[in-house]
């Protein structure tokens, strides 16, 4: 015992600063305190990043089709085929991809549903098999919080925050104290014994790797502590949310324009209750003229809740090929209402908008999926290396 306290205490060095060597005792703590929780953290995550085509690929026989089956159906043949069979339509997902399937949500015997529809045959090719999400279920709720509820996600919550600091230390620590030693820390020398190899990795691949698993780390947090959402909004020229709190209490115009809003849609209802809606074609043609660009297209029909037609086109006209939603929405017989474009949305709400697809890597595809995977998988390797680093350390000792 005595061994391993003394394991976890060095003297300072000759020469060395007194920032380092306080960054290599706290490193040291912290990587020790948080390695095995951040282990499970990279490695849900290398998990995660790819659920949606691991989901795709076990369901490729409801997901991908024959384009040229036959002529495409239209959204109002759709509709006229469902309500043949006592289905209401409610919901449309068409992607961008003609050899994908439609995603329809309808409701039958009072219960919404989903299935994946083939627009050229007309055939409903069935729900999605539900043991790939079960699996996923799983992971996300380990990911969260180690499938230990609330308790389990402050111990995330600790432990995420202690690899942020393992971060900026490990950054300080891997600065070199001279030029001509940069090339050292850029590179893993292979040829050498497993104690350097070993350290190279744990060196090179946490400096090349710092920014993007801090970010990962960041929009993990913002999820669990409101602390951190609140600093990340204000940073980003949003209110904070005691402020917002106020506001709300005080009925200011932000809110006042959201009562607004509900109760023209209640008038909405009101007067357009006996009113005939509006083809879901026209609508889309509507909404192209709105948003004119090809893109993966959601479709909502006016229900109980809203009055309204909703219209949600992903938009990848941007450097990056980021996936943006724009919005636009119309009334039951197709008067347009209100067009909401990314762009135009304050940089605090695009955030806010965007958060989890930022933290998963989902925002520009399967390129940032790839590379947030190979990021999570060298996460995963740092606890293991840095516990090998001070276990050599401790092992001299003895």
């Amino acid at each position: 015992m005595k061994l391993f306290f003394k394991s976890l205490y060095r003297k300072r060095r000759k020469n060395e600063s007194i920032t380092k060597y306080w960054m290599w005792l706290i490193h040291l703590w912290l990587g020790l305190l948080s390695s095995l929780i951040v282990f499970v953290m990279c490695l849900t995550g290398c998990l995660y990043a790819f659920k949606n085509q691991i989901i795709d690929f076990s369901n490729r026989d409801k997901v991908y089709i024959n384009a040229g089956s036959g002529r495409m159906k239209t959204p109002d043949q759709i509709q006229a085929g469902l309500l043949k069979q006592n289905k209401e339509l409610t919901s449309l997902l068409i992607p961008d991809d003609k050899g994908r399937s439609y995603v329809v949500g309808y409701r039958e015997n009072n219960l919404d549903k989903s299935t994946y529809y083939n627009q050229y045959t007309g055939e409903i090719l069935g729900q999605a098999d539900v043991g790939a999400n079960r699996f996923f279920e799983i992971v996300l709720d380990l990911h969260r919080n180690l499938m230990m509820g609330n308790a389990g996600r402050q111990v995330v919550g600790a432990s995420v925050l202690m690899f942020c600091v393992l971060m900026i230390s490990g950054f300080i620590l891997w600065l070199p104290k001279k030029l001509k030693f940069l090339k050292q820390g850029l590179t893993v020398m292979f040829k050498a014994k497993f104690q350097r190899v070993n350290y190279d990795l744990h060196n090179t691949l946490g400096f090349y790797t710092f920014l993007m698993l801090f970010f990962i780390a960041v929009t993990g947090l913002y999820v669990t502590y409101p602390w951190v959402k609140n600093a990340l909004i204000v940073g980003l020229g949003g209110s904070s949310i005691d402020q917002v709190s106020k506001e709300k209490e005080a009925g200011d115009d932000a809110f006042g324009g959201l009562l607004e809003d509900m109760l023209q849609k209640q008038d909405e209802k009101k007067k357009l209750k006996d009113a005939a809606s509006a083809s879901i074609n026209n609508i889309l043609q509507l909404a192209d003229k709105h948003l004119p660009y090809v893109g993966v297209t959601s479709i909502e029909l006016p229900n109980k809740d809203n009055p309204r037609y909703v219209v949600i086109k992903t938009n990848r006209q941007n450097l990056l090929g980021m996936m943006l939603p724009d919005e636009v929405t119309f009334d039951k017989t197709g008067i347009f209402k209100t067009k909401e474009l990314f762009s135009d949305k304050p940089l605090n709400k695009q955030f806010t908008s965007l958060a989890k697809p930022l933290h998963t890597g989902e925002i520009m595809g399967l390129p940032s999926i790839i590379l947030y995977f190979i990021v999570s998988l060298i996460g995963c390797s740092l606890p293991v290396t840095g516990f090998l680093i001070w276990w050599h350390r401790f092992r001299k000792m003895k």
